[in-house]
């Protein structure tokens, strides 16, 4: 039995995480990861899809190429071909059995092992769409196009086997729902039939895309090929459509709430993080805004700013600091990230830059945890920061030396001057400052962009997890900073 494993995914596009030269740590076992990921790519690659199209298409990427090709060349397509062949050839004699060709044409002797054959392979399906389903959602998170939702692992070794908690009790729900709807089987017929179709449509075209833009095709090639498969399921499509209205509606009444949702949550995402990016604060103006503050009694204390900018110090940070003229003698801006391994060695989860003249004590660090990893426990997470901290300080000055030559002697007495800074500001105490960020249309904005983001996008956020409950931040010392975002 798996063991049950949180991952937290912040509503931030993936970045390079890795420092400049001088600044910041250097990877010491980065080969180790790519031999963990180059593993666990590997393990996704066991077993062959044989329970049918439906779980070929959910379970697509758990599985390699060539198994898939085994599978689908040598034993679900010929299986698939000779059934409906004989079902064609029985229909030809007996045409009133037409609803029901399956059962009807089975001989009696086998008749129960059949039905308890296709009630397994059901289950076996519907098991395989609701895996699909997962790793769609968790692929769709990590791009920005679906709200945050709770990511459980129920496996060590391997990625890919995930569990969302939320995206199940939906699920069920639909279920329930199209099934006290429908009341028949007729009805759920006519919407799987249309589904199937069209994804077998969409996944011509997504393939028609990645023959032009990543395996540069020949043009002719992939005319005749959309001519050909294209026309085909085109013609089949068609077929279909007649029973819109007998149920067919419902696969494409969901598709439509579902893209909905994504393009508000993804345009809102990437505005809002583009105006970050925009308004995002220099290292000169953070020099300048501690300098002032120096100017006057700094708070004793350290204070983590969390932020989902990588580069940059957020624009939050300037709101905070016009609003309350008071900082912390030691600062950290930490973006804490997910990465798609089991886990990060605690010596390389810890990315630090140091913000310029050294007396300023500003640091900006990334966070980088495994899906296995546990993430910010109160106080190991705030004092395995405080350690690792201590060792890029010293690492640091050990590396200025030998670039420029720097005195031992008076490298010696900085070291231990700011380390000592730093244990007394943890020593008091530790503060979380969490950014509260409201987005609005700004003034002059269309109505579509109105209710997209004042309304569509504020309903979504407000109805689901929140950024302080995934990075499991103390309450007790968080501190939330408001600011509304005109986008």
């Amino acid at each position: 039995m798996g063991s049950n494993i949180e991952e937290n995914h912040d509503d931030v596009p993936h970045e390079q995480l890795k420092g400049k030269k001088g600044s910041s740590m250097k990877l010491k076992r980065h080969d180790s990861l790519d031999v963990e990921a180059s593993k666990m790519s590997d393990a996704k690659k066991i077993g062959w899809i044989i329970a049918g199209a439906e779980a070929l298409f959910a379970d697509v990427g758990h599985f390699s190429v060539r198994s898939v090709q085994i599978s689908m060349c040598f034993v679900a397509y010929p299986a698939l071909i000779l059934a409906y062949l004989g079902q064609g050839a029985y229909l030809t004699k007996h045409p009133e059995n037409v609803s029901n060709t399956f059962y009807a044409s089975l001989p009696k002797s086998i008749y129960w092992f059949m039905f308890t054959l296709a009630v397994l392979a059901a289950i076996i399906a519907s098991q395989a769409l609701i895996t699909g389903t997962f790793a769609i959602i968790q692929q769709s998170l990590a791009l920005g196009c679906f709200p945050r939702v709770k990511i459980v692992h129920t496996s060590i070794k391997h990625h890919g086997q995930i569990y969302i908690p939320e995206i199940n009790t939906l699920l069920m729900i639909a279920c329930v729902l199209t099934t006290i709807g429908f009341k028949n089987t007729d009805k759920l017929s006519n919407a799987y039939g249309i589904a199937v179709v069209f994804v077998m449509f969409l996944t011509t075209c997504f393939l028609v895309l990645i023959m032009i833009m990543i395996w540069k095709t020949h043009i002719l090639l992939i005319i005749i090929y959309f001519l050909i498969i294209g026309s085909f399921e085109l013609l089949l499509l068609s077929s279909c459509l007649y029973k819109f209205d007998q149920g067919g509606y419902l696969p494409v009444a969901f598709a439509t709430v579902l893209m909905f949702i994504m393009c508000v949550w993804n345009y809102v995402y990437r505005t809002k993080y583009n105006y970050e990016l925009d308004n995002k604060i220099s290292p000169e103006r953070v020099r300048e805004t501690v300098s002032v503050t120096n100017s006057h009694q700094r708070l004793p204390g350290l204070a983590i700013f969390y932020s989902e900018l990588v580069q940059g110090i957020p624009p939050i940070f300037k709101h905070y600091v016009e609003n309350v003229p008071a900082l912390h003698s030691v600062l950290v801006f930490a973006s804490v990230k997910s990465l798609p391994l089991s886990k990060v060695p605690l010596e390389e989860r810890f990315l630090f830059r140091r913000v310029k003249p050294y007396d300023l004590y500003v640091f900006r660090c990334v966070v980088r945890y495994g899906y296995s990893d546990v993430h910010n426990e109160e106080e190991p997470f705030e004092k395995l920061l405080v350690e690792r901290l201590k060792h890029f300080i010293k690492q640091d000055y050990m590396f200025s030396i030998a670039a420029n030559g720097d005195d031992q002697g008076e490298a010696a007495s900085l070291i231990e001057k700011d380390v000592q800074v730093l244990e007394r500001a943890s020593n008091v105490g530790v503060v979380h400052l969490v950014g509260e960020q409201d987005v609005v249309a700004s003034k002059g904005s269309g109505v579509t962009k109105r209710v997209v983001i004042n309304y569509a996008y504020n309903f979504l956020k407000n109805n689901l997890r929140h950024g302080n409950n995934l990075l499991n931040i103390p309450t007790k010392r968080m501190l939330k900073v408001g600011m509304t975002c005109e986008l």
